[in-house]
């Protein structure tokens, strides 16, 4: 139970810190032109896409380490309800909290802090991410299973 509770802890946390370096290391390189549509804060079709792959590859990393540190078990299974429960959450709680669109003209250096801050998102895109998550973690839980 104790290796279960610590696969899940730790599984959500890689996952976390993974998705967070990898996307302020996608920003950094790529740009603010690259990430966002023209002269806006709304996301671009590429940042969308690049977003889903990171998601899914960060989630079967942790779903591997969940299952490694848990040593099989329902682990992977408790870190996608985890996944899904706080990505719903927090897509709710940005959804009531931002407006969806504040008319702002982004420039082409806007700071990664920044980018965070004023980044606009469809609200299927806000919604599906944990549902990635979810199969990615699942789908890592199983590569445990496979070795």
């Amino acid at each position: 139970m104790g290796r279960s509770i610590a696969g899940v802890i730790v599984g959500y946390l890689a996952m976390f810190a993974l998705q967070f370096a990898a996307f302020m290391t996608i920003y950094t390189v790529m740009g603010a032109n690259w990430s966002f549509k023209p002269a806006s804060f709304h996301a671009s079709t590429r940042w969308t896409v690049m977003q889903f792959v990171v998601v899914f590859v960060t989630a079967v990393i942790a779903g591997l380490i969940c299952a490694l540190i848990a040593r099989g078990g329902k682990a992977p299974l408790a870190l996608a309800v985890v996944a899904l429960v706080i990505g719903f959450a927090l897509g709710a709680a940005h959804i009531a909290t931002q407006p969806p669109d504040t008319g702002e003209v982004r420039t082409a250096n806007t700071p990664n802090l920044v980018a965070m801050t004023k980044a606009r998102h469809p609200t299927w895109v806000i919604f599906l991410g944990p549902v990635i998550a979810a199969v990615g973690i699942m789908v890592g839980g199983k590569l445990k299973r496979a070795s």
